[in-house]
């Protein structure tokens, strides 16, 4: 369809042959086009990555700058941003999001469009939501990736952590079986000087480890009473 595109600079109206495409996720103007017509680029924060009907990336590489613009078309007025892109074969596409937000009515036969379904506030700036491959979307995409990239070196810093706490921990205990097992042996070789060695076979009772332990509670245990005042 025809429309008319108002720069806002200098306020200089052309009238231009737009395709509506419910394919596009964005509104998109060719760069040639841009340039022709000496439209005033806005350079974006960060290029937008562009992906073909068959899921390629543009040629031409990805959107890097967007324009501002009025729009006109039978007495509709509206101000919009409209991405510039290389290898464009239409001047201007106007995409889903235009289409989602005027909601035309469009006589397939003849072609015709017309706005009377449009939204209260209709003619006011508005900047299109794009799809998947929009700048909004690619932004919000990226940063749930970093954070997703972040809390997964967290969890390895973390494991790597408990590993590597859980190694010192078995270390500590591999150390200290070996120094009860070294002192029980020490123990044992002490004693066995000073036991007759007919009892050696029952050696490990005499060991310090043995002789500082409590014994095992018997059916004949019985307490000793200690009468009041009593000093041994």
């Amino acid at each position: 369809m025809k429309i008319g595109l108002e720069r806002i600079d200098t306020q200089e109206g052309i009238t231009v042959e737009a395709l509506l495409d419910s394919e596009a996720t964005g509104l998109v103007m060719s760069s040639d086009f841009a340039k022709k017509q000496g439209f005033k680029l806005k350079r974006l924060e960060r290029p937008m990555q562009v992906r073909n009907v068959d899921g390629s990336f543009n040629r031409e590489g990805p959107i890097e700058n967007t324009i501002e613009v009025n729009i006109y078309y039978q007495g509709h007025r509206e101000r919009t941003e409209i991405d510039v892109i290389g290898g464009q074969k239409w001047s201007v596409i106007l995409g889903m999001p235009w289409l989602a937000r005027h909601n035309p009515e469009i006589a397939w036969r003849t072609g015709e469009v017309k706005m009377t379904r449009c939204p209260e506030e209709c003619g006011k700036q508005w900047r299109p939501v794009q799809g998947k491959s929009g700048w909004e979307k690619q932004k919000e995409e990226e940063a749930k990736e970093e954070a997703g990239k972040r809390r997964k070196e967290k969890e390895k810093r973390k494991k790597q952590k408990k590993g590597k706490m859980m190694e010192v921990k078995k270390v500590a205990e591999e150390w200290e079986i070996w120094d009860e097992e070294e002192e029980a042996a020490r123990s044992e070789e002490e004693a066995k000087k000073l036991v007759p060695e007919k009892f050696h076979q029952w050696i490990k009772v005499f060991g310090k480890k043995q002789s500082e332990r409590m014994p095992m509670r018997k059916l004949w245990d019985h307490a000793i009473d200690v009468r009041e005042g009593f000093i041994p």
